[in-house]
């Protein structure tokens, strides 16, 4: 079975770094892996199209880039889900749109083996995260499933209510506040920074770490860290692959727009058109009289 990188330094309560792909393209996780900045990868699947061959090559580009692997699970899957990403090597498990102590239960048994002590529901399967065939049933299985990270979101009103409770339910590893979630529930769409807003964030981040649990922050860019860390956060995702891309594409075309701008693109463009008539009228003129030289196929005649 493979070490859970994260498992491991969650309990030596070191600090840890993932970034968030909503892309399944393998190649991405290998560019993460060859960054040497993060020991994981949040597949935020909630938001992306998938199948089931996707989350296997993604395990296979995870071991390959040496990265632990974590899948965000939309709310009305969360046991197949859970079942399915394991098996192909992911192993943490971020929940969305926990609202109650059953939901937060069901979560942490998604997860765990179907045995009298864990009290889950995995059974044994023939996956790849136990070679197939290789360690199906053993043991080695049963502590794998032990140590899946589980991480829940707090973004509902309800949760919010009730999170000391839910917060106490055995088996939570990580939670994550979700600003956007949270601001609608409560009537304040759109309204991520409302002091509501912040008021529920703390609170779901004091609640946490009086009950050692690791909080986590969600950030664009560094500088977003420093009020996380003045609460205590040391777990941070940041970035989004979608949102790279798009801010890189935005400022680099925007940037050469306004270089095209500045130097008379447009007027350069038919500029050259017209000097290309003048050249040709020109060519006309000096052709009167001689005999024109046969053109060769697939260019210009030198």
């Amino acid at each position: 079975m493979r070490r859970n990188r994260l498992r491991e330094k969650l309990d030596a309560g070191e600090p840890t770094l993932g970034t968030h792909l909503l892309s399944c393209w393998p190649t991405l996780v290998e560019l993460v892996g060859q960054a040497g900045c993060y020991d994981y990868v949040e597949f935020t699947a909630e938001y992306a199209p998938f199948d089931l061959h996707d989350l296997d090559n993604l395990g296979r580009a995870l071991e390959l880039a040496g990265l632990g692997g974590m899948m965000k699970h939309e709310q009305t899957q969360w046991t197949h889900q859970a079942m399915r990403s394991i098996g192909s090597g992911f192993q943490s498990a971020l929940f969305a749109d926990v609202r109650t102590v059953e939901d937060a239960r069901a979560c942490v048994r998604a997860v765990r083996a179907e045995e009298p002590r864990a009290g889950g529901l995995q059974g044994v399967g023939m996956r790849r995260d136990v070679g197939t065939m290789r360690d199906a049933g053993s043991p080695a299985f049963v502590k794998a499933l032990d140590d899946v990270v589980v991480a829940i979101m707090v973004e509902k009103r309800q949760c919010v209510e009730d999170i000391e409770a839910i917060l106490s339910v055995p088996g939570i590893d990580m939670v994550q506040f979700g600003p956007a979630d949270y601001a609608m529930s409560i009537g304040r769409t759109g309204e991520w920074s409302h002091p509501e807003v912040r008021a529920a964030e703390r609170r779901t981040i004091e609640a946490a770490l009086a009950r050692g649990i690791h909080p986590r922050a969600e950030i664009s860019e560094p500088a977003q860290a420093a009020r996380f860390l003045e609460m205590g956060v040391r777990h941070f995702c940041i970035g989004w692959d979608v949102t790279i891309l798009n801010a890189a594409w935005r400022a680099n075309g925007e940037g050469m727009l306004s270089i095209l701008a500045g130097a008379g693109g447009g007027k350069g463009r038919g500029g050259a058109r017209k000097a290309g008539g003048a050249r040709g009228k020109a060519g006309g003129a000096r052709g009167k009289g001689r005999a024109a030289k046969p053109a060769r196929r697939g260019g210009n005649y030198r």
